[in-house]
């Protein structure tokens, strides 16, 4: 009897303890590989998680309350246009210009809120894979034609991926449909103030984490030179917004603005701090309402999703860099192997740069600088499209939130989706190049 019911625990703690005997320390490989996950978990801290995911959990949030459920239905539920909700999901991309992790809490809040599981999945893979700028970047520095191919392959491969997963999963579809239609939610406020509102917040996500073009002239290069200014401006719309429509006082606004207005005036050269200090001023704003405003609410929700989603990011950024290690250095699997498996445009090869992009974690723009290297080092054109349709779009640290959110299996079969689709285009792109 003790065993049938023990040796699962028992079972695991002899693992651990056959792990931990003959763990590898010493060894140079294991010893850099460990310090290279520290190292790019400190990276992606310093990084991604103030100016990208914090304004991203808000977002979310601000889904959860403010958007009501019968507009979710309307616009990308399970009976929703299909042109319209596959139109919406599949051009969010270039509105977001976010990464595979960002996307996240966005993919979260909508698909809790009732959407379908074919539009939320297309809105996932476009959120961080039809990126106006790193399309760009891809066609200027690896050449037109794969920037062409990049476009192209990632709108078909938002829309074929959603409307795969729904119809694997159109009875689960069908269901869920009725239940929400069952359920409307009636608009709290006009559609153009809701409108607005997300507009200020997607301006301060989009424009906090604006990339340096390789260029020093251009229009990408004045909205860099300008990104702290308009982000302040969209961040001065929203905190208006607030006394507006939302109740909040305007005292109390600008009592929670002064500390991140007065670091920006006396710290100019580090922006960041000013902007650490309103996420501190509007986290105290919002989580200090009555118990039955909605502003309490919203903090509630956006609390909800950074509990949810940080330490499974961490975690699996921990992983992804003890196996892989940060572009140029290496994990436990050498690049080398990678390097010299990818040449060519064989079926082996395109599959191998889809599943190996698939569980790398690539920041924004950074998949194009480590593919101009892995093409110098004899990677195919095939392959090199099929990492760039997988690379950004998924990531370990994302596949382990997707699977919180919507189930091992669901996750299971959209990582598989991409995976194949990469392969194949990779497949026949390759072959019509050569």
């Amino acid at each position: 009897m003790f065993w049938k019911h023990e040796w699962k625990a028992l079972a695991g703690i002899v693992a651990v303890f056959v792990a931990c005997f003959y763990l590898p320390v010493g060894a140079p490989r294991f010893d850099g590989a460990l310090l290279e996950a520290f190292h790019l978990v400190k990276w992606y801290a310093q990084e991604h998680v103030l100016l990208c995911l914090v304004p991203a959990f808000f977002i979310a949030g601000a889904i959860g309350v403010f958007v009501s459920q019968a507009s979710v239905m309307k616009y990308l539920g399970p009976t929703a246009n299909k042109v319209c909700a596959y139109g919406v999901a599949a051009c969010s991309g270039t509105v977001l210009a976010v990464c595979s992790c960002t996307i996240l809490p966005l993919f979260a809040g909508i698909y809790r809120m009732g959407a379908g599981l074919g539009p939320a999945a297309a809105f996932l893979y476009s959120g961080p894979a039809i990126n106006i700028l790193a399309i760009i970047l891809t066609a200027r520095i690896l050449g037109p034609q794969l920037g062409l191919a990049r476009a192209v392959g990632a709108v078909l491969f938002s829309v074929v991926i959603g409307l795969a997963m729904h119809l694997l999963y159109r009875k689960e579809e069908c269901t869920k449909g009725a239940q929400m239609a069952a359920m409307p939610v009636p608009e709290t406020r006009p559609l153009w103030q809701t409108a607005l509102y997300f507009a200020s917040m997607i301006g301060v996500l989009v424009f906090a984490n604006w990339g340096k073009p390789a260029e020093a002239e251009g229009v990408w290069a004045a909205i860099h030179g300008a990104k702290w200014t308009i982000t302040a401006a969209c961040a001065l719309g929203f905190a208006a917004m607030l006394v507006a429509w939302f109740g909040a006082r305007a005292w109390q606004v600008v009592l929670a603005a002064a500390p991140s207005v007065g670091l920006g005036l006396a710290l100019p050269s580090e922006p960041q701090i000013a902007f650490v200090a309103g996420v501190v001023g509007l986290s105290i704003l919002t989580s200090t309402r009555p118990e039955d405003h909605e502003l309490r609410d919203w903090f509630g929700q956006t609390w909800g999703f950074a509990k949810q989603i940080m330490p499974l990011l961490l975690y699996g950024v921990l992983i992804a860099g003890l196996l892989l290690g940060r572009p140029g250095h290496e994990g436990l699997i050498p690049s080398d192997w990678v390097a010299h498996a990818v040449g060519g445009n064989s079926l082996r090869a395109n599959f191998i740069a889809s599943f190996a992009g698939a569980f790398m974690y690539f920041a924004t723009l950074t998949e194009v600088p480590i593919l101009q290297g892995l093409l110098g080092s004899g990677m195919g054109q095939g392959p090199a499209l099929a990492l760039l349709l997988a690379g950004p779009a998924l990531s370990l640290p994302n596949m382990l939130v997707i699977r919180s959110v919507m189930g091992t299996q669901k996750t299971v079969v959209f990582v598989s989706l991409v995976i194949v689709m990469a392969t194949l285009s990779g497949l026949i792109y390759g072959n019509l190049v050569s």
